[in-house]
């Protein structure tokens, strides 16, 4: 059995929950890092020598960082609604995928996520955290202007480049900041919610990491 190693509060270890329950994979969760501990122990970093979450096993095929179980998981598991064997409409995903890792990411989870909610109203750095919530401001902007003729971002149905991207919105829309009035991205938002594993696995409370630099 698919064996997944994470917390389920942790952003990344969210996509990759939700991309499993997407293609109904059976398999076999074990908490890991935060409170639960884990990554530092000889067995884990055997597996990953970085000592991150998410990690997954799936019958002795072992693989680390978030994107990379994704579009493991889609090759595998996925085809052909997330896997496509046309390189260039696969890219289309891919591209995406990479955008939000580099792009929206950094701006989003750890610019406003990190530097406003997961850390301490004492130490917070507001000229970074507004640059921060500018560029997400930005960012949502350019997506809804994507989504203007399209359900999702890669077209008529869900793939693998609505998942890093989609992750981020549940925190984005529950967080006290401002946000740009985004009809498209609102709309999507809406039919990723209507999603059973989008709730179960991305839309819990994050309660937990107010003002924990340390989790």
């Amino acid at each position: 059995m698919l064996k997944v190693w994470g917390r389920r509060s942790s952003f990344n270890v969210q996509k990759v929950l939700w991309f499993i329950g997407e293609l109904g994979i059976p398999y076999e969760h074990i908490p890991a890092g935060g409170t639960f501990g884990v990554r530092d122990t000889p067995e884990f970093l055997a597996m990953n020598p970085h000592g991150r979450v998410p990690l997954i096993d799936d019958g002795g095929t072992v693989v680390w960082e978030s994107h990379s179980i994704l579009r493991y998981l889609a090759a595998r598991y996925g085809r052909p609604s997330f896997w496509d064997e046309d390189p260039g409409r696969q890219s289309n995903a891919d591209r995406w995928m990479d955008w939000s890792q580099t792009s929206l990411q950094p701006a989003f989870l750890t610019g406003v996520f990190w530097g406003f909610y997961r850390t301490p109203p004492a130490l917070r750095d507001w000229t970074a955290i507004k640059k921060s919530i500018g560029l997400c401001a930005q960012y949502v902007q350019l997506l809804n202007q994507v989504l203007s003729d399209r359900p999702f971002l890669a077209g008529d149905s869900l793939t693998l480049a609505d998942i890093p991207t989609g992750t981020n919105l549940y925190r984005y829309f529950e967080l006290e900041i401002q946000r740009p009035h985004v009809p498209n991205v609102e709309a999507w938002y809406e039919r990723i919610k209507h999603r059973v594993a989008y709730r179960e696995h991305v839309m819990i409370p994050f309660d937990e990491l107010r003002g924990r630099l340390d989790y």
